[in-house]
């Protein structure tokens, strides 16, 4: 039995075996591929709405006038009469210099003023009868003046021996103190007084952004805010935001070398006093408005190897497309979109992972976007 035929006989029924497993391949593979789920992916339909941009900008506060106090006398400080870091009228006097010097020369200054009077009236009388010359009569005249001006000038100087506040504001501190020796015209100053309501913001933009606003209001991309444009919002160093709005005042009319920034200055009112000079805080300024704006979802938004912003959406096939992107600045969660997306595209932010331009999915609605009125998120 263990001769030719019988393994012939094996030979045949193995290959009878492999033929009925072959066809079994054959007939159940298109029924898996069939049978197999297309992808599911989350999408949003983007829409174009109008959109007010406002740019987000580093900004330092500055009083609104600074007023440097120096001694326009000299002498020893007899009196210090202020509190440092209380607010002062302009007007108020803050320091008494020794008057004594000031008024002995005022008094000297007025007897020279009686003697030349006296000298003038009798001169006047006795040159209409020819007594004295006409001559002598001018130089008595001209001594009276000069005696009036000095009399005047030493009125100025005692005067000035009570230093005064020359505007509303805070005080700081006192450079000197009762005894200190003063003089006419010295660098130190005795205090600085600073006007901080209102109070100035300057904040910095770069060029490059302040040339692209321009063209896109040239352009007719962005149209202007109108009597809103010129309001400024600030929120503080500790993240909340300040109550007043400000006004935009000007813009430098230079760039700066070294940055390549321009300044701009907004005036806030401070009656608490919140804003002290040299605090940083963020400045939200209206740019335009953009009637169309399409606002897609960073969830939804890659770069490719070269670094490009890309985004896959769907077509009327829902097959998987990819757009490459021109984004010029956020807003909020959202990308404002300059190109490559228009309104009544499908974009998907749920399940790139597992999906690849050219495939067809079976698309839903998105839950890791919150879908509602996305154009209020202020653009930065």
């Amino acid at each position: 039995m263990n001769g030719p035929f019988t393994r012939a006989a094996a030979l045949s029924l193995t290959l009878l075996g492999a033929a009925v497993l072959t066809a079994c391949d054959t007939t159940e593979h298109p029924q898996q591929q069939a049978s197999q789920p297309l992808p599911k992916v989350g999408i949003v339909t983007l829409e174009a709405k109008p959109f007010t941009l406002t740019s987000e900008l580093p900004g330092r506060t500055a009083a609104y006038r600074v007023a440097e106090v120096r001694p326009q006398v000299s002498g020893i400080i007899q009196k210090r009469l202020f509190t440092e870091g209380s607010e002062v009228k302009a007007g108020q006097q803050l320091y008494q210099i020794d008057p004594a010097t000031y008024q002995a020369t005022l008094k000297s200054a007025e007897a020279s003023l009686l003697a030349a009077s006296t000298l003038s009236k009798r001169y006047k009388l006795l040159v209409e009868e020819k007594a004295v010359s006409q001559q002598q009569y001018d130089d008595a005249n001209a001594a009276r003046l000069q005696a009036e001006a000095a009399v005047e000038q030493a009125r100025i100087n005692v005067k000035y021996t009570k230093v005064l506040a020359p505007i509303d504001g805070r005080i700081g501190r006192s450079r000197v103190t009762e005894g200190a020796l003063v003089s006419n015209g010295q660098a130190q100053e005795l205090a600085v007084i600073q006007q901080l309501d209102p109070i100035y913001v300057d904040v910095t933009q770069s060029a490059n952004d302040l040339l692209r606003l321009r063209r896109e209001l040239a352009d007719g991309r962005l149209e202007r805010a109108g009597d809103n444009a010129a309001q400024v919002s600030l929120r503080l160093e500790d993240g909340s935001d300040y109550q007043h709005k400000g006004t935009l005042e000007f813009s430098e009319v230079s760039v700066e070398a070294s940055t390549g920034t321009v300044t701009l200055r907004a005036v806030f009112p401070n009656p608490d006093g919140v804003l002290l000079p040299g605090m940083f805080v963020q400045a939200s300024l209206t740019s335009g408005v953009n009637q169309k704006a399409i606002l897609a979802p960073q969830q939804g938004v890659t770069r490719n190897p070269k670094g490009q912003p890309i985004a896959l959406v769907l077509n009327a096939d829902n097959q998987v497309e990819s757009r490459v992107l021109k984004a010029e600045r956020t807003a909020g969660s959202y990308w404002l979109i300059n190109e490559g997306l228009n309104a009544g595209d499908r974009l998907i932010t749920e399940g790139l992972q597992w999906i690849q331009p050219g495939i067809t999915v079976d698309p839903y609605p998105a839950q890791n976007v919150n879908q509602s009125n996305t154009a209020e998120t202020p653009a930065q």
